[in-house]
């Protein structure tokens, strides 16, 4: 007899202006994610528009990208809003969503600070600009990778909380899980 069927962990990625960073984390973990998790991403003041240099690479990557689009994260954090997943872990991508005063998650989700630079704020040639973009998919690409590969059902909360937060330091090549 097979194992029930569980509804996936939800994971929300958060930055000030979900344009850039938090979207690509979205697109990594729902494509590597399923269908143990299940992403979303939001910003606290969302700049309305997903930025094109994300919607290229992610595209060039053969990521779908027809559902990708920049929102608060109110859409996520009003109780009275029935249609709002239960949050399962909330991941802060810069710094300065970070350092805001983020609303309270129902449901106490795991929270962790995962900061990479900001390729939006690159100024320079096309080629400046896409490399800033690939190196920031590459770090939370790795950093998501490891996420997903930990043993959750095996770890008690302080010691997966640890582990969340070591996986914001990761900057290098993906490490086997623990």
């Amino acid at each position: 007899m097979s194992e029930p069927v569980r509804a996936p962990l939800n994971v929300l990625f958060l930055c000030t202006g979900n344009s850039a960073r938090s979207i690509l984390a979205e697109a990594i973990m729902n494509r590597i994610g399923p269908p143990k998790f299940k992403a979303y991403s939001a910003g606290s003041m969302p700049a309305g528009k997903v930025n094109p240099y994300a919607l290229a690479l992610l595209s060039k990557l053969n990521y779908p990208t027809e559902g990708l689009r920049s929102k608060s994260w109110e859409e996520f954090s009003r109780a009275d809003n029935p249609d709002a997943p239960e949050l399962n872990f909330v991941f802060t991508v810069c710094d300065n969503a970070a350092g805001e005063v983020c609303p309270i998650w129902p449901g106490q989700p795991m929270t962790a600070h995962w900061g990479v630079p900001d390729p939006a704020a690159v100024q320079g040639s096309e080629a400046e600009i896409g490399l800033a973009f690939a190196e920031t998919y590459r770090m939370l690409n790795n950093r998501i990778n490891i996420f997903a590969s930990l043993p959750l059902a095996s770890l008690d909360r302080l010691t997966l909380q640890k582990r969340l937060d070591a996986i914001g330091k990761t900057t290098g090549q993906p490490e086997a899980a623990q």
